[in-house]
């Protein structure tokens, strides 16, 4: 009936080799109308051509991969808020000018194509959806559908139910990450001043199985990675456009919040890990917190959680760790040095890149979301997105804009939107998340004077910093 929607493919199978998939819906075939092509792939085009390009006609639906990567790109040059007022006008438009004995007609063509480009958009970048204008267009466009046909009614209060669903959960989640920020600002070595006795905990007593450890890493890790929005990726490149040059597209630079988050919260963990191994007294008891963290190091490899994986290996590289040679002199670095191996910068970090291809293969392939997860080494895939924006220009000389760069941008986050959606199949436990999440840990100084305290100072250098340490702390 006219009533289905165009099913959409997972996002993994949406962009094939050769840049995107041609196959699921029939393109308009044309070097007019401001868009140019080579072999069937969109290079460039005006921006006024991909708006329209963008809106279904009676006999045209745009590619799912067009869609994502116009709403990924649209946004350096226009706010998605002007988009979203010239699509609804480009569509209003269409029904004004068809024939009024179509009128039935106009609705049962075009509204299911509507209602699933604004499906898609809603799902895909509902945080689009947190300002005011875009919520309005939004309903009276859903309102004029659902007029003109009972059978949408109920297909647009699902979508706009959906929407506010998951704008209140983004809601409630940064509400949290507030509170845990409020409440972890203090320094652990402040806190064992004052109140020794309850501070005595320490990550193994909390959790004394690495497996355990790494899963509720994991868990921690896909609920930040599933709420960084797609756009957030491009909002930090948004500078004025120049052929815009009385404005900047976007007023607010706020945008990019959750993706921030999930930065602080690897700078959080490697700082967590140098805290728990420079806080023992005892040498034999650092070495052995050394150990338990190089096996987590390894379960989290093996679970496909690289972004806690490095994390954990810079934490035990911080100089306040590394110094303490005596300590390391106890630990088995077998295991270690293969860790380091994995993750070794060189060559643009070949080695973890061709794990990180054997993990994304073992999950397109996947049975279980056990073996589904694929955590990327997240500021890495942040640098390559930024030299790939870097390295090409947005507009072609002649003012089109150049599509190509933004089809390679888009495979990118489409992989990691693919990531982004795994359920995490790990039993939580909350005294373990609790710990993780608001632990207070020390500051660079705290830690580098406990591990002076623990391994005397080597060189003048070592023993002047301690001397200012130790006076500054006591003050």
């Amino acid at each position: 009936s006219s009533g289905k929607m165009p099913q959409t493919p997972p996002f993994a199978a949406m962009f094939d080799s050769s840049g995107y998939n041609r196959n699921l819906y029939q393109t308009k075939e044309d070097n007019c109308g401001g868009l140019c092509y080579h072999d069937n792939n969109l290079l460039s085009g005006s921006l006024e051509a991909l708006i329209q390009h963008l809106v279904p006609n009676v006999d045209y639906y745009p590619d799912r991969t067009y869609i994502f990567t116009f709403l990924l790109s649209s946004r350096l040059f226009m706010h998605p808020y002007e988009l979203m007022a010239k699509v609804c006008h480009l569509c209003v438009e269409q029904q004004r000018l068809s024939d009024p004995g179509l009128d039935k007609n106009w609705t049962q063509k075009i509204a299911p194509k509507i209602l699933q480009l604004l499906t898609e958009w809603t799902e895909t970048f509902p945080y689009d959806f947190r300002d005011e204008r875009m919520m309005r267009n939004l309903k009276e466009l859903a309102q004029r559908i659902a007029s003109g046909d009972e059978m949408y009614r109920k297909n647009v209060q699902q979508l706009l139910q959906s929407l506010i669903r998951k704008l209140a959960a983004v809601t409630q989640y940064e509400e949290v990450l507030a509170k845990i920020d409020a409440s972890t600002s203090t320094d652990r070595l402040t806190l064992l001043k004052t109140k020794p006795q309850s501070i005595q905990r320490d990550i193994i007593t909390v959790c004394n199985d690495p497996y355990v450890l790494a899963q509720q890493l994991t868990h921690i890790e896909l609920e930040r990675l599933n709420y960084i929005g797609p756009e957030e990726f491009i909002q930090a490149f948004v500078q004025k456009d120049p052929l815009n040059n009385d404005k900047s597209c976007y007023g607010e630079r706020k945008k990019a919040r959750n993706l921030e988050a999930y930065v602080e919260w690897f700078n959080r963990l490697s700082y967590l890990v140098a805290t728990e191994i420079c806080m023992p007294v005892k040498k034999k008891h650092r070495a052995r917190v050394i150990e338990y963290f190089i096996d987590v190091a390894r379960e989290c490899f093996n679970i496909g959680n690289f972004n806690s994986l490095m994390a954990i290996i810079s934490g035990m590289n911080m100089s306040p760790v590394s110094r303490l040679k005596k300590t390391w002199a106890k630990v088995k670095t077998a295991k270690f040095d293969i860790l380091e191996h994995q993750m070794d910068p060189s060559s643009n970090f070949y080695n973890y890149r061709t794990a990180l291809r054997g993990a994304t293969q073992r999950s397109l392939t996947a049975h279980s979301n056990r073996e589904k997860i694929v955590i990327p080494f997240f500021s890495l895939l942040i640098k390559d997105i930024y030299f790939l924006n870097e390295g090409c220009a947005n507009r072609l000389p002649n003012g089109h804009i150049n599509f190509e760069k933004f089809w390679e941008l888009a495979k990118q986050v489409s992989e990691f939107m693919a990531w982004k959606q795994v359920e995490c199949p790990f039993e939580r436990d909350w005294k373990i998340l609790q710990y993780l999440l608001t632990v207070p840990v020390f500051s660079d100084d705290a830690l580098y004077l406990a591990s002076y305290e623990s391994e005397s100072p080597e060189n003048h250098i070592e023993k002047d910093r301690w001397k200012t340490l130790r006076f500054v702390s006591e003050v």
